[in-house]
């Protein structure tokens, strides 16, 4: 048997060829002749609250929720961040995140804009809680509560 010279004439595509192919159908799906205004972020964030419930109105309660509970990072002008908490609701989201573009583009009138989604790391502490340890976390965020847990004499520890 022969060594491998590393100099393989085949028809199988080489990894820099197929990297090249999808930079160029990229490029492609942005037309040049389309709008790139400059937009603000309270215009963003108007445009994705207006979708998020057209979500809600469609049963899209993953992707509502993932929309509504944190606001859109900003890492440059034109590319913003959407954190998601766990790897499946990205593969969820990433199914309808055509469509989700294209309404927010079409509001701000910038078709350069990218949402990019962004996995993130929750801490330890917040994962393994008592029912105790859950309901003052809630009450420091909403000191209401107190009020309902005493008005109905509610017991959390079971």
């Amino acid at each position: 048997m022969d060594k491998p010279t590393g100099k393989y004439v085949g028809s199988h595509p080489s990894i820099k060829e197929l990297l090249k192919n999808e930079q160029e159908t990229i490029s492609s799906v942005i037309d040049d002749n389309q709008p790139r205004e400059l937009f603000s972020e309270d215009q963003l964030k108007i445009a994705w609250k207006q979708y998020s419930l057209i979500l809600k109105e469609q049963g899209l309660g993953t992707f509502y929720n993932a929309l509504i509970k944190r606001n859109p990072i900003k890492k440059s002008d034109e590319i913003y961040i959407l954190q998601l908490d766990s790897d499946i609701q990205k593969d969820y989201i990433t199914d309808h995140m055509d469509d989700f573009l294209q309404f927010l583009r079409k509001q701000v009138r910038n078709y350069y804009l990218t949402v990019i989604l962004e996995v993130t790391i929750q801490q330890d502490e917040e994962k393994f809680l008592t029912s105790k340890q859950k309901f003052d976390l809630m009450a420091r965020k909403n000191p209401n509560l107190h009020i309902f847990k005493n008005r109905f004499n509610l017991d959390l520890e079971y």
